[in-house]
């Protein structure tokens, strides 16, 4: 089921031909469509973004990225010089809002195939700053992005460790950024650093000199500002049957992307069974770890993700047990 929020091409959206679980019509501030929606299950938002008040200023539409999932959110735009623009678009993809439209047609593609952000990365023209990020990165330089898919699935513990991993065996320099949280203050580590969505390019281009860069993306749409993204999942039958409940099109829409299973108690066979009942592709099982030892795997999983030279073991295969019927 669907939502569609509409305002000014609410006569065009009702030629949509699609089962819709809610309507809203008219103008509504950023922070009103959050509270609507924000603890509402919908396959699908269908955003005029007339509907959203002030939606040329970007910080707008920044709060509904941070507030709903950005996946779901088909933004239907109108013709005009604002909303058209190259800059405009590229903050809008920034923000990991990938699928945007001026016409019905566009709609009716995107809710059967979606955007990834490999499909719209030639539109993005990121600022100076971001410039900046992507001359590092092609120098030489990293900068990953991790986050969870699962609830709680160990993103902001497991960069603590691969720094810790990276700095005191391989002697690299290596800055932590997490976006709109606090929560690295508890690690008590030097070059963890909390910033918020407005001050993570300046952080970024900072820290221009370290060797990588690891950012917790759990609160933020800076993905493309991300040399690449690991997609973290615990595969504990809860926390799948969760995932699955809220979103069923989640093993879609992560077709390509790197995801790692964290804290796996998986055997091989059940990871084969993962990857065949979500039509999807390990590209790492991380098992639970110590974060008060060092932990082997850590190196291996390093050489895997391309940080660190080492020679690698064969690849832990993988799948799960009737977590994925329709």
């Amino acid at each position: 089921m669907n939502v569609i929020i509409a305002n000014e091409a609410k006569a065009l959206l009702s030629q949509l031909d699609i089962d819709v679980i809610k309507s809203v019509d008219g103008v509504h501030t950023a922070d009103e469509i959050v509270e609507m929606f924000k603890n509402f299950f919908y396959a699908r938002m269908i955003l005029d973004i007339t509907a959203i008040k002030d939606y040329d200023n970007i910080t707008n539409i920044q709060k509904i990225s941070i507030g709903l999932d950005a996946d779901k959110i088909i933004l239907l735009l109108p013709n005009n010089e604002t909303s058209g623009s190259s800059s405009y678009l590229s903050k809008i993809i920034s923000m990991g809002i990938y699928n945007f439209t001026t016409t019905i047609d566009g709609v009716k593609y995107f809710l059967e195939h979606p955007n990834t952000y490999k499909d719209v990365a030639h539109i993005q023209q990121l600022n100076d700053l971001s410039s900046t990020i992507n001359e590092k990165v092609m120098g030489g330089s990293r900068i990953i992005g991790i986050k969870n898919v699962t609830d709680h699935a160990g993103s902001t513990t497991l960069i603590y460790m691969l720094k810790k991993e990276l700095e005191q065996t391989y002697g690299m320099s290596v800055v932590a950024i997490e976006v709109n949280r606090h929560d690295f203050l508890y690690f008590n580590m030097s070059n963890m650093i909390s910033v918020n969505d407005e001050n993570f390019m300046t952080e970024i281009v900072k820290h221009k000199d370290a060797s990588i860069i690891l950012v917790d993306l759990n609160d933020s749409s800076n993905e493309g500002a991300c040399g690449d993204i690991l997609y973290l999942i615990e595969p504990s039958s809860i926390k799948l049957n969760k995932l699955m409940k809220r979103n069923r099109r989640v093993f879609e829409e992560l077709k390509g992307r790197k995801i790692v299973l964290n804290k796996s108690l998986l055997s091989n066979s059940d990871i084969m069974d993962f990857e065949y009942e979500g039509r999807t592709k390990v590209f790492y099982n991380i098992p639970p770890l110590n974060d008060r030892v060092k932990n082997p795997v850590l190196a291996d999983f390093l050489s895997k993700v391309g940080l660190i030279n080492k020679p690698k073991d064969k690849d832990a295969g993988g799948k799960i047990f009737g977590l994925f019927k329709r």
